[in-house]
């Protein structure tokens, strides 16, 4: 459970997403290295998130004094991990990419073309996709071109090493993206909080399986290493810590705890009593359960309690940051280790990726040397002698 939660039910998951070495092909500043990487673009956006959601309950606590979130057995979230979205997220190169060609007016936009037509009014004027699409072309233009140079010149590689990439390719960097959120459930949630959809996710790891394939040849990973990932990072393959189940009564004084525990000894219901008198007044809704969790999820006195207790057992006073709880144990699961054979597969193509990603870049740069590359997006700046004397690599005609 963490405490940035409002609501009692702390089973809500959080991604295990450790911060694994990049997995990415860094084919070029602005092109291929969104494509998959586990870097943590999305910590700065998790860190304000996380402190919103401490100042929103300080507020709460300060708005209603002696009730408490639902959070109020948790362990202050010290140590979060680092964010999970760096990778998945569509590049803003892509999604410009996208627009530019949903938009891009037929007949370069003549005059009476589609691209005449308006996209809005600003006081009864047309701003039209004749001029969207011009300036969506000024402002990244050479990012997009460029993005698709790159794709282009790692697809001819691949065809001319007869290389193709099948569905079970791209199956298998997915599952080597996997491999950081435990299960296919945790994997999934992210998806869908980033507005990803499976098709959208197969059709981004097309580029990254080819130019896998194109490398593997390259390097080489062994039995050990595979073994080896395995054993350091079973919290992240899928298994279960031990966990418990518990309610839990937290009042303000070790007075008004002593008498709940004495009542509760001489037979009073534990889940009435909650209702009536917990502070924590969104567990004590539903009697006071907390529902599993694992050891780490709650302050260190809280659990400490909780799993040396067994099943059906009332604790004696536990006194916590938060105040003085009586706890009882209401259901137990042993830890689970992931298994090694349905990971193996996996754990090989992650860590394939991981040395390919060490050399993609020269044998990028060495394609666009032997390429032949002009670019004419912009016709006019050979007009220009500050536009021509410094041309961008993609630029360039190379023989």
């Amino acid at each position: 459970m963490n405490n940035n939660e409002s609501q009692s039910n702390s089973k809500k998951p959080e991604l295990d997403d450790a911060n694994k070495d990049q997995y990415t092909y860094e084919g070029d500043e602005q092109g291929i290295n969104e494509a998959v990487t586990d870097e943590p673009a999305g910590n700065e956006q998790h860190a304000d998130t996380t402190e919103a959601a401490e100042k929103e309950t300080k507020s709460d606590a300060a708005a209603a004094p002696g009730h408490y979130s639902a959070a109020a057995v948790a362990a202050p979230a010290a140590s979060k991990r680092k964010g999970s979205a760096g990778w998945i997220a569509l590049s803003a190169v892509l999604v410009i990419a996208l627009i530019v060609v949903l938009i891009k007016p037929p007949f370069n936009g003549i005059s009476g073309g589609a691209g005449g037509d308006s996209v809005a009014t600003v006081n009864g004027t047309k701003i039209t996709k004749d001029q969207l699409y011009d300036k969506l072309v000024e402002a990244n233009g050479e990012a997009v071109l460029d993005s698709i140079i790159l794709e282009e010149l790692v697809n001819q590689e691949a065809k001319a090493a007869n290389i193709t990439v099948s569905d079970q390719d791209v199956t298998d960097e997915i599952n080597a993206l996997k491999l950081n959120y435990g299960t296919d459930e945790a994997f999934d949630s992210l998806l869908s909080q980033y507005g990803i959809t499976m098709e959208d996710l197969r059709k981004d790891m097309v580029l990254n399986a080819t130019v896998r394939k194109v490398l593997e040849p390259k390097v080489s990973v062994t039995d050990e290493e595979v073994q080896t990932y395995f054993d350091e990072n079973k919290a992240t393959l899928g298994g279960n810590q031990e966990q418990v189940r518990a309610s839990h009564i937290l009042v303000d004084t070790k007075d008004e705890a002593e008498a709940i525990l004495a009542d509760l000894k001489a037979g009073a219901d534990f889940a009435e009593t909650a209702k009536a008198k917990s502070k924590d007044t969104n567990s004590g809704a539903n009697g006071g359960d907390l529902d599993f969790f694992n050891r780490a999820d709650m302050v260190t006195e809280f659990s400490d309690a909780a799993f040396a207790l067994k099943d059906g057992e009332l604790s004696d006073i536990v006194q916590s940051q938060y105040g003085f709880h009586i706890i009882k144990r209401t259901d137990h699961k042993e830890a689970v280790e992931p298994n090694f054979e349905d990971k193996k597969s996996a754990i090989r193509t992650y860590l394939v990726g991981q040395k390919v990603s060490g050399i993609s870049q020269s044998w990028i740069d060495e394609l666009r040397t032997k390429a032949k590359i002009t670019n004419t997006l912009k016709p006019e700046a050979s007009a220009d002698p500050a536009d021509s004397s410094e041309p961008s690599p993609s630029a360039e005609a190379k023989e």
